[in-house]
């Protein structure tokens, strides 16, 4: 009998989850047997479920998400390059006795982004949002090389902990440029509640491309917006999907094919 390797995800609230039936999917498409379930975690009991989950022998990796990607990164070993810089993982996988904490967010993004053609190099980029969301990409759309960013937020103070945190990778705006933006990635959740807020139309146009790092089957507030500038809106499931992937990649080292899977997603 092959071996059952135990997987899940850990967040706060997590019953909207769709990382178990991601996961389920590619572990069926690799002929690799395992058990991913969805684990509602509270801060308090964060380490301590993350050191009885990797006590069984089958443990082989867990993704954190919301609220727990910072606290994580106490419970594991060594950290990523970026996930170090980050001071967040999405990720961690067992080796022998060590865990491992990785961000597969920001690659999934641009991995995500480039599939639909989008590119970020030399690109105007307003970035709504500048909480956990966000940060866990932005290193990755940095290193992409826009010509300019701005990001806005509610509580400017936020933004200006990014735009301190990055000054010596780009000089990073926090007020809206008078020029049209090529690209709005939206990070808030309000994109997702309904209490979304937008932004003065003035700065798009019909070209603009808006993402939304959400994901919901009824599409977001952000998205439903935005379609009325211009047709090129996407909501975050391409994203969600591809950083499954590369956290799939990290536990058993093959990378599944997720062009399937959003099909199956959108018949849900």
């Amino acid at each position: 009998m092959s071996k059952i390797y135990k997987l899940g995800v850990i967040g706060d609230p997590i019953d909207h989850s769709l990382s178990p039936f991601i996961h389920s999917r590619f572990g069926r498409q690799e002929n690799i047997s395992l058990d991913y379930r969805a684990y509602k975690v509270s801060n308090i009991d964060l380490n301590s479920f993350i050191d009885e989950f990797f006590s069984s022998k089958s443990a082989k990796g867990l993704n954190i998400t919301l609220p727990h990607k910072k606290n994580a990164v106490a419970a594991v070993d060594k950290l990523s390059e970026e996930a170090s810089f980050l001071e967040a993982i999405n990720t961690i996988n067992q080796k022998s006795t060590m865990l491992y904490g990785h961000s597969t967010d920001g690659d999934g993004l641009i991995k995500d982004l480039n599939e639909k053609n989008i590119n970020i190099k030399d690109k105007r980029i307003l970035i709504i949002g500048a909480g956990a969301a966000i940060e866990s990409v932005l290193y990755k759309i940095i290193n992409a090389k826009p010509a300019t960013l701005t990001i806005l937020n509610r509580t400017i103070e936020r933004a200006e902990i990014l735009q301190v945190k990055y000054r010596s990778m780009i000089n990073i705006s926090i007020r809206a440029e008078s020029s049209f933006y090529d690209l709005v990635i939206n990070g808030s959740s309000a994109g997702l509640t309904g209490e979304f807020s937008p932004p003065d139309e003035t700065l798009f146009n019909k070209d603009t491309i808006f993402y939304d790092l959400n994901y919901s089957l009824n599409g977001t507030s952000f998205c439903n917006w935005a379609e009325n500038i211009s047709e090129n809106s996407y909501d975050g499931t391409g994203m969600l999907i591809a950083q499954a992937a590369l956290s799939f990649y990290e536990w058993f080292g093959v990378m599944p094919d997720t062009k399937k899977i959003a099909n199956e997603i959108s018949d849900l």
